[in-house]
């Protein structure tokens, strides 16, 4: 009675799916006169296909296969770098390295990778974030700013939100606030504003703040609880530094 249930519910569902997501009519058909060996073509050919197809599905993926083997590429870019010293090879071993939070580690690989050819600028902003993750600002604007110019906004963007960053570090506050003030006004995700919130509040600018992470919270509700899960520690950082605004 329980697989008899179990295999009613399955047929069902993929008729709810075949209406929802517009597929072939005939699907129908074969699920109502058809139902154990149609369902399970169903799942196999319209299902599982649409599934590995979802960006989120893939990133949750890679995310669970990192977490259960995080040295799973740099153990590749090693393998690939005794078989051919390679300047790409370098950068991909630098590139696992950084992906690990092991940025000491990297430095050499990012300054052998640019030695071996001209220095791009996607490798100097890397090389430049590394110098800063481990704690040379100093050295790490003075990268950036020699770094070739990007032409898309989206690098220039994402080149500024590290130049925030260092200068932050740097006590160099107001230009670093001048700068975030901007790329909140374009910048995707939250990372942003939440830097942005966090000197502001270290600046004594509390009302300002406020606003900035009510706008957070705003756009938080418009993401779904997978979304929210990849950035938890970000939301929740927020959310607590928000209560504590609205509380004064």
């Amino acid at each position: 009675m329980i697989l008899y249930l179990a295999m009613f519910a399955i047929q069902v569902a993929c008729i709810i799916d075949v209406i929802r997501n517009g597929r072939n009519q005939l699907w129908i058909m074969a699920l109502m006169f058809l139902p154990g060996a149609s369902a399970f073509a169903y799942v196999i050919l319209e299902v599982l296909p649409r599934i590995q197809n979802n960006r989120h599905v893939r990133t949750a993926h890679a995310k669970a296969v990192d977490a259960l083997n995080p040295e799973r590429e740099v153990k590749a870019a090693r393998h690939a770098l005794d078989i051919a010293d390679t300047a790409a090879n370098r950068l991909r071993m630098a590139d696992a390295l950084t992906a690990l939070g092991r940025h000491p580690e990297a430095l050499p690989y990012y300054h052998d990778a640019i030695e071996r050819g001209p220095l791009d600028m996607r490798t100097g902003e890397k090389l430049a974030r590394s110098q800063f993750e481990t704690g040379d600002a100093a050295t790490a604007l003075a990268t950036l700013e020699a770094n070739p110019p990007a032409s898309a906004q989206s690098d220039r963007d994402r080149q500024g939100l590290l130049r925030a960053r260092i200068l932050d570090a740097l006590g160099r506050k107001e230009e670093a606030l001048e700068i975030y003030a901007d790329l909140v006004t374009r910048m995707p995700g939250e990372e942003t504003r939440c830097r942005y919130a966090a000197l502001l509040i270290e600046q004594g600018w509390d009302k300002k703040a406020l606003g900035v992470l009510e706008e957070v919270e705003a756009r938080m509700k418009l993401l779904d609880r997978q979304q929210r899960a990849a950035e938890a520690d970000m939301y929740r950082w927020a959310m607590e530094r928000l209560r504590e605004l609205r509380g004064k």
